[in-house]
């Protein structure tokens, strides 16, 4: 692309940064509003540990959905029309998801309440669904292709900075003001400001020969190409396990932070004091990314089994710690296992965009979504199963290294791009 192409046009990629910051601020901002009473709800012993994390799960889960049924008309929406629109669209809809919790919360209560905000949710996760291909797909349209790995590394960065902040902001604000109306509010004005960000960007190039009609068609077909590859498929099975362990953590994080305080001796839990523990992780997850930028090119992915296994080691020694010996260790090791899980995602982003046919970018981005959110979607589902044998939320860490750990030797990455002689980790 060249310096004068319109994706290239001055703004584009600050102003993607900043929207991409605020809405998935936004998204978990809301999740941890909504999640927020569980905490108290828990300190007075009206609800288990078990039930903390089952809201967690049902949360994640309902978000998770929309990536998996629409990903085939989120990839043609992405091709069909520039992807700064869906960045719009994105946003709007999340708008909308907003507006429904917020009318839910105001005018009924209890069961009723609950079932509208699962709904809304659900509706902010359509949003996200045609957002995401748009975020990622424009990359290679408004960044030269020396800097992919590091832009990558930026909006990966930002994103799961913007994951754990959210989480903690959504949650802080509940406690100051025990009050979800106020929640959806400040909701609704970060979506409102992430929309203002990218209706400010430049148009990128689409393609208008794309059909809704063979949409569903060219996934599958695409799909099982990109599966059927040596190295595209298992960049796929990669980056779904990094999703996978990732959603099993933050749908066991409540419950875990819970049961590490009660651990170190530490009474009167609050979201606030949570976030503490959330802080290390987010530390981890930006050196993690901005790293990945630095030690490798576009299309290295030999360390990525032993990211991956650091990631495990991490996990299960979270679970190890738990609170018995403060909480300085515990902050050590989400530092760490932060750290490997940023080395190990951005890679494997950078090689899936550089890697396949720029003309089917948006298809190929929906396909990395739909084998992700599997991976989201599994892992709450396997948070779920793992409560039916009344494990604690340290055992649940423990097991989900072991299981992250087996899956990793499964991978079999080629290190190579096609064309290159090939060796496996």
């Amino acid at each position: 692309m060249s310096p004068d192409s319109p994706g290239l046009a001055r703004g584009n990629y600050p102003l993607l940064l900043v929207g991409q910051f605020l809405g998935a601020f936004g998204d978990n901002f809301l999740l941890a509003a909504i999640l927020g009473p569980l905490t108290y709800a828990s300190g007075k012993g009206g609800i288990t540990q078990a039930v903390v994390n089952s809201e967690n799960a049902l949360f994640g889960l309902v978000f998770s959905v929309p990536f998996i049924v629409l990903a085939p008309a989120a990839g043609f929406l992405n091709d069909r029309m520039p992807k700064t629109t869906w960045l719009v669209g994105g946003n709007l809809i999340k708008l909308a998801g907003t507006v429904v919790g917020l009318a839910g919360v105001w005018a009924l209560a209890g069961a009723a309440s609950h079932v509208v905000q699962i709904a809304a949710y659900g509706i902010v996760g359509v949003g996200a669904c045609v957002y995401s291909p748009a975020k990622y797909g424009i990359l290679p349209e408004i960044v030269p292709t020396d800097r992919l790995v590091k832009a990558n590394g930026t909006v990966e960065m930002l994103t799961l900075v913007a994951i754990v902040a959210g989480l903690g902001s959504g949650g802080v604000l509940y406690d100051y003001t025990f009050s979800l109306p106020v929640c959806y509010l400040s909701s609704a004005a970060l979506y409102g400001a992430a929309f203002a960000c990218n209706a400010a960007m430049t148009a990128t190039p689409f393609n208008a020969g794309a059909s809704l009609r063979h949409s569903a068609g060219e996934f599958v077909s695409n799909f099982l190409s990109l599966v059927c590859n040596p190295r595209l498929g298992r960049i796929l099975l990669g980056s779904a396990l990094f999703w996978f362990a990732a959603s099993t953590l933050r749908s066991a994080l409540q419950g875990w932070g819970l049961g590490v305080f009660a651990q170190a001796g530490i009474g009167n839990v609050t979201n606030l004091k949570l976030v503490l523990l959330k802080v290390g992780l987010v530390a981890g997850i930006v050196s993690g990314a901005v790293l990945a930028g630095q030690f490798h090119r576009t299309g290295d992915l030999s360390w990525a089994r032993r990211y991956a296994l650091i990631l495990a080691v991490g996990l299960a020694g979270l679970g190890l710690l738990g609170g018995a010996y403060g909480l300085a260790p515990v902050v050590l090791v989400l530092v760490a296992t932060g750290a490997s899980a940023g080395l190990l995602v951005v890679p494997f982003n950078a090689a899936l965009q550089s890697e396949t046919d720029p003309g089917r970018l948006g298809k190929t981005v929906s396909i990395q979504n739909f084998t992700d959110y599997i991976g989201i979607a599994a892992g709450a589902a396997y948070l779920s199963f793992l409560s039916r044998f009344s494990l604690s939320p340290n055992q649940d860490l423990i097991v989900l290294g072991f299981t992250v750990a087996l899956s990793s030797f499964g991978m079999g990455l080629p290190t190579r791009k096609p064309g290159s002689a090939e060796r496996r980790l």
